[in-house]
């Protein structure tokens, strides 16, 4: 008879199945025909890997006759008997032949009694099978034909899915005692499996009712919720408050996800707990802090140029590079450039152009003072581990201003400090970078937040103190300071109006004659900025407040004369040049965190062993300074070093309480000295700035224009320069350039020409 094999299933005798071609194997290669009789083997998984056709085969199998050939090669057979195969040859044809021999069943078990045994095993579970698609059926169709352990057998492996095991296990076994006693254990462990999948499907539609429950009845108590909020907005709780600030406030998604875990613990928090407030805090700080992104709004470039000008007098590199700043964000749509540095003395306005830069771009103004701050988390903000815990100083200050795009002064950063709290500027740059500011995170919020929308302008007195990689970050515009025609009109237009308006005088009650500013900035002000300009203003200003009060309102009259009477100190005694000066002292020019100040360097010889005696707190570089200038002189005047061997030098920088140092005194010491060595004097009008080498050189200094500033004030007529800051000339006034005679020097030898030694 021929042989086919059935790949991966186990046909039983007497039912009816349907298989498709692709299942059917040692076929030849042609399906057989309707009322052809085949033997149908089982191959099971675990042989597909065999070589020869006998190993993949089971040794049993099921006579079946083929009925019919169905669309897409479906094949209908009904099987009979069991039988052993044999023999098996393959045909020229490819198909599989072998002797067939059917199977003898033993120890047979009564009629109806392994059907009825059954059945009282099924039935014991009618009351699942009433509960489960189709069990009705089973029980009313199915019950009543088994006849034989056969019966059940084959009826049960079609209502059942049974193991491929279990089934190769009957099919193969000829007892139908073990077989029935096989089929009872299957039996039971497949309607334990029902019985379990069963109660496992009522647990989730159960589940899936309670759920759906809760969501409407959760939907029911928020629509009365905001039917009450509605009615009595002062009523809301803390609860449904931030959940609705929550909805309106446009967090991204990190803050948004942070922010609804949080109001999920405040949820199970008592309300007198300390975790509730801090909770609270939180939330309240998230929801109230602005995270929409602004739209872009174009500057009017005229508007602020104009707006920049009616603020603030001078400073005319400071605007312009502020006007470039604007023309770029005009141009991108965006803040892009480089972060602005404003670097000079006390008082000279960088900080109050912050606020008018916020007024021309029509932006918030936020200031933020970093002098003094020593520990990292005023700039990155607490953890929220402690009581007490707050955000950083950027985010507070974006908090008060309600806006994600301000204008934003960090005051005095030269003044960070580090300690055992970390690094604050380290903090910083992460702030002010524009590659990283998009993503900053406060450890307080512990969310990623947007400053790349935030114009960032920084303030310093001095670089020196500034780590390289946060000034790396910023662009420096120098302040240099004010002239004194400079100082006369901002005291004119803007801080004498001012102080009036602080204690209440109209115009009409306070006048200053002419000449009374000019002597107020040159008498009784001593530094590069406008501070002790507005103090002095504003003792005027309350004094005659007190006398209008007394005379009744009666106009007073302030002029150069009566000015003392109004003034509660005495006039400041600035350095001034004398008319002649014996050899030996020469003017110095210097810069001071105040502005520029001129120095005499006074030198002596005195009786000794040629020791260096330097007085008056010079630092390491001016003592150094000392010791170059003292071998150069050497150098260019030999006849005179027995005299320096024998005798001690002594250099002296007055003004002893105050400490002096720097890379400029050079050249004015190599003055003194070869003054001294020579006899000859230097006129006292003559000043210079500038460092020296050992070669002769005269090397660039710093600080130009206070210096230059602070000689004219002193009655300076001519000034030696090095010609490596001639460049740093154009940073100088045009008023003071044209008051004083300004030498460049490259060389000793330029100094001695020009003084004449």
């Amino acid at each position: 008879m021929q042989l086919i094999g059935v790949r991966d299933r186990t046909v039983m005798p007497d039912t009816t199945v349907y298989m498709q071609a692709g299942d059917l194997f040692y076929t030849g290669g042609s399906l057989p025909e309707p009322g052809e009789q085949v033997l149908l083997v089982p191959m099971p998984e675990a042989t597909w890997d065999k070589e020869k056709a006998e190993d993949r085969l089971y040794p049993i199998g099921v006579i079946a006759a083929v009925t019919e050939c169905m669309f897409q090669d479906y094949i209908a057979f009904v099987t009979s008997s069991r039988m052993i195969w044999s023999d098996l040859e393959e045909g020229a044809n490819g198909r599989l032949y072998a002797d067939e021999s059917m199977i003898e069943d033993k120890e047979i078990v009564e009629p109806f009694r392994a059907g009825m045994q059954f059945a009282r095993l099924l039935d014991s579970y009618s009351g699942f099978l009433d509960n489960v698609q189709g069990g009705d059926v089973f029980k009313k169709h199915v019950l009543p034909k088994l006849r034989s352990v056969t019966d059940l057998f084959c009826m049960l492996t079609i209502w059942f899915r049974f193991e491929e095991e279990d089934r190769l296990y009957l099919l193969g076994e000829d007892s139908e005692q073990k077989r029935a006693e096989r089929m009872e254990k299957m039996l039971r462990e497949a309607l334990a499996s029902m019985e379990l999948s069963h109660g496992g499907a009522v647990e989730r539609v159960m589940e899936n009712e309670r759920n759906y429950r809760e969501t409407a009845i959760r939907k029911q108590i928020a629509f009365l919720e905001k039917q009450l909020d509605e009615m009595h907005p002062e009523g809301m709780s803390d609860i449904r408050m931030f959940e609705k600030r929550l909805e309106e406030s446009g967090m991204n998604e990190a803050a948004m996800k942070e922010s609804r875990r949080v109001l999920s613990r405040l949820k199970q928090e008592n309300d007198h707990s300390p975790e509730f407030g801090l909770l609270s805090d939180y939330l309240d700080f998230m929801t109230t802090l602005s995270w929409k992104a602004p739209s872009w709004q174009p500057i009017d470039l005229e508007e602020a140029r104009k707006r920049l000008e009616q603020d603030h007098y001078g400073l005319k590199d400071a605007k312009n590079r502020v006007i470039e700043q604007i023309a770029v964000m005009n141009l991108t749509g965006k803040v892009s450039g480089s972060i602005l540095l404003f670097v000079g003395s006390p008082g000279t306005g960088k900080t109050s152009i912050g606020k008018s830069i916020a007024d021309a771009m029509h932006r918030s103004y936020a200031r933020v003072s970093l002098g003094g701050v020593r520990d990292e988390a005023d700039i990155r903000g607490h953890r929220r581990t402690y009581i007490g815990a707050m955000p950083g100083r950027i985010m507070d200050a974006i908090h008060k201003c309600g806006v994600s795009n301000p204008v934003m002064v960090l005051d005095e950063v030269d003044k960070l400090c580090q300690s055992m709290q970390g690094d604050p500027a380290s903090a910083l740059l992460e702030v002010l970078d524009p590659e990283q500011n998009s993503t900053f995170t406060d450890h307080y919020l512990n969310v990623p937040y947007d400053l790349s929308h935030v114009f960032f302008i920084c303030t310093a007195n001095t670089t020196s103190t500034i780590p390289e990689p946060l000034l790396n970050r910023m662009e420096v515009i120098r302040f240099p300071g004010y002239t004194p025609l400079e100082k006369v009109e901002i005291g004119n237009r803007h801080l004498l109006p001012r102080a009036m308006e602080a204690v209440g005088l109209k115009k009409k009650n306070l006048v200053l004659k002419k000449g009374v500013m000019e002597k107020i900035v040159s008498e009784y002000t001593a530094e590069a900025g406008v501070r002790a300009l507005r103090k002095r203003l504003d003792a005027i200003c309350r004094q005659a407040a007190v006398k209008s009060w007394e005379q009744n309102g009666k106009r007073l009259m302030v002029t150069e004369k009566n000015l003392r009477e109004y003034l509660d100190d005495h006039p400041i005694r600035h350095n001034l040049v004398p008319s002649s000066q014996r050899p030996g002292v020469v003017t110095g020019l210097a810069w001071t965190a105040a502005g520029g100040e001129i120095l005499f360097i006074e030198t002596a010889l005195t009786e000794g062993s040629g020791q260096i005696v330097l007085t008056g707190q010079l630092g390491d570089v001016m003592k150094e300074s000392a010791r170059i200038a003292i071998s150069l002189v050497r150098m260019k005047v030999p006849e005179q070093s027995e005299t320096f061997s024998k005798k001690d030098v002594h250099i002296h920088v007055p003004s002893g309480s105050i400490p002096k140092d720097g890379p400029s005194a050079g050249v004015t010491m190599f003055t003194a000295l070869l003054s001294l060595a020579t006899g000859k004097p230097v006129d006292p009008a003559l000043a210079m700035t500038g460092e020296i080498t050992l070669t002769g050189k005269v090397t660039a200094i710093g600080g130009l224009p206070e210096k230059l500033m602070a000689a004219h004030r002193a009655g300076v007529k001519k000034v030696l320069v090095p010609k490596e800051n001639e460049e740093d000339l154009e940073d100088v006034p045009e008023e003071i350039r044209n008051l004083l005679d300004i030498h460049l020097v490259e060389h000793l030898e330029d100094v001695i020409r020009e003084t004449g030694l």
